[in-house]
C-alpha cells in the first residue's frame, strides 16, 4: 500500500494536500500518489459551482496552481466587485479574497472603487434586489418635487434630482437631506399685538414661500420654516405696533405690503422666496367689537338718512320743473289730464264730457 489512487471526474478538480500542506491541483483523470505513510489527502471540488471555498484558499492562490481556470479577486478596503455569471447578476463582493471557477460558467467581474461612496450602475435594480446588494449598499430616494442634498462626512457633495440612489456602506458617513421645492404655506396664528392706539388685537397671518437655494436653506439655519415663522412674527409686531386700529382695518393690503417687504429681505438670507404674505383674520376684543358695531350702525343710519333727503329734494325739484313746463304749454297740460283719466278709468267706469277748458271745467256723469 505504498501508492494511493485518486479519481477526478471531468466536472471536478482535486486539491492535493500532503502533511496538511497544499501541493497541487489535480486535473480530471486517474492519479496515483506515492503515500506510504498515508499523509496525502485530496479534496475533490466541483467546478460547476462558481465559488471555490477552502480553508487554505490563500495558499492555493499563492501557489499559482489554479492557472487560467479560475478568477482570483483580492479586494482591498476601498474596493468592491460585482460578479455576473452567465449574464446574470450573482453577487456584490466586499473586501477579501475570492476564487471563482471559469471552467463551466461564463464569469464576468467588475471592480468598483468604493471611495466615491455613491454607486451607480445600469443594472442597479437587479443588484439591489440581491441579498449581497442590500447588505453592501444603502438606498435613498428623492421624491418628485424635491431635491436631495448629499453630505459625506458632514461635507456637501452633490445635489440630487428625483430618483433612487445607492451608497456603499462602511465607507463614509452618508446623509441625504431632501428639500421640497414646491410652494409651501406657513400659518402665523394667534398673535396678540397692541396697536398704536392701545387696542390689543389677535391676528392670523399666512406666508406662502418656496425654497430657491436648497443648500443655503439647510445650512444657514437649523430649521428654515421655523426661522421664517420667527421673522414673520417679529415683522407683524413691528408693523402693527405703529398703526392705529382704524388704519389697520381700512387698509390691510398696504399693511400686508409693508410686512411682505420686511420678511422678503430676511427670507433671502435663508435661501427662500416669499411669494405672498397676508393678514387673514383680525380678531377684536368683545367690548371693542360691540363698540365698532354701534359706530358702524350709526354711520349707516346717517348715510341712509342723507340718501333719503337727497331723493326727496330731487323729487321736489323734478315736480317744480314739470309744473313750469305745463304752465307754459296748455296742450301738454291737456295730454297730462288724459293720462290721469286713463289711470282713473283703469279701476272704474266713467262717462266724461270735456269742454274746451279741459278736465277741470266740467264732469257730467260719474258711474
Amino acid at each position: 500500500m505504498v501508492f494511493r489512487v485518486f479519481k477526478v471526474r471531468e466536472q471536478e478538480r482535486g486539491l492535493l494536500f500532503r502533511d496538511k500542506q497544499f501541493r497541487s491541483v489535480l486535473q480530471p483523470g486517474r492519479h496515483v500518489v506515492f503515500d506510504p505513510l498515508f499523509r496525502a489527502k485530496v479534496d475533490v471540488v466541483s467546478v460547476r459551482e462558481v465559488w471555490l471555498k477552502s480553508p487554505a484558499l490563500d495558499v492555493i492562490v499563492k501557489s499559482g496552481a489554479l492557472g487560467d481556470e479560475a478568477e482570483v479577486l483580492d479586494l482591498g478596503d476601498a474596493e468592491r466587485a460585482l460578479v455576473f455569471v452567465d449574464g446574470r447578476f450573482e453577487a456584490v463582493l466586499k473586501p477579501g479574497l475570492y476564487v471563482l471557477w471559469k471552467v463551466f460558467r461564463a464569469v464576468k467581474v467588475e471592480r468598483v472603487d468604493a471611495r466615491g461612496v455613491r454607486f451607480a450602475h445600469e443594472r442597479l435594480a437587479a443588484i439591489l434586489a440581491s441579498a449581497t446588494g442590500r447588505e453592501a449598499l444603502e438606498t435613498l430616494t428623492v421624491e418628485a418635487g424635491q431635491v436631495g442634498l448629499l453630505f459625506v462626512d458632514g461635507r456637501p457633495q452633490a445635489t440630487l434630482s428625483p430618483d433612487t440612489y445607492a451608497f456603499w456602506k462602511g465607507v463614509g458617513k452618508v446623509r441625504l437631506t431632501t428639500v421640497d421645492l414646491r410652494e409651501q404655506v406657513l400659518d402665523i396664528a394667534g398673535q396678540e399685538i397692541m396697536t398704536a392706539d392701545k387696542v390689543t388685537l389677535r391676528l392670523n397671518a399666512v406666508v406662502a414661500f418656496r425654497v430657491t437655494d436648497p443648500l443655503k436653506a439647510v445650512t444657514a439655519v437649523d430649521d428654515f420654516r421655523q426661522a421664517l415663522y420667527r421673522e414673520a412674527q417679529l415683522a407683524l409686531r413691528g408693523v402693527i405696533g405703529t398703526k392705529d386700529l382704524n388704519s389697520l382695518l381700512t387698509d390691510k393690503d398696504r399693511v400686508a405690503g409693508e410686512l411682505s417687504g420686511l420678511v422678503k429681505n430676511r427670507a433671502t438670507a435663508f435661501g427662500l422666496e416669499v411669494v405672498t404674505l397676508g393678514i387673514r383674520d383680525v380678531v377684536l376684543p368683545g367690548e371693542m367689537k360691540d363698540l365698532l358695531n354701534k359706530v358702524t350702525e350709526a354711520k349707516k343710519a346717517a348715510e341712509a338718512n342723507l340718501i333719503t333727503r337727497r331723493e326727496e329734494i330731487a323729487a321736489m325739484r323734478s315736480q317744480a320743473n314739470t309744473a313750469k313746463i305745463l304752465e307754459g304749454n296748455p296742450t301738454l297740460m291737456k295730454l297730462k289730464e288724459l293720462e290721469v283719466l286713463e289711470k282713473v278709468a283703469a279701476g272704474a267706469k266713467l262717462n266724461v264730457v270735456l269742454n274746451e277748458q279741459g278736465l277741470t271745467g266740467k264732469i257730467v256723469k260719474l258711474l
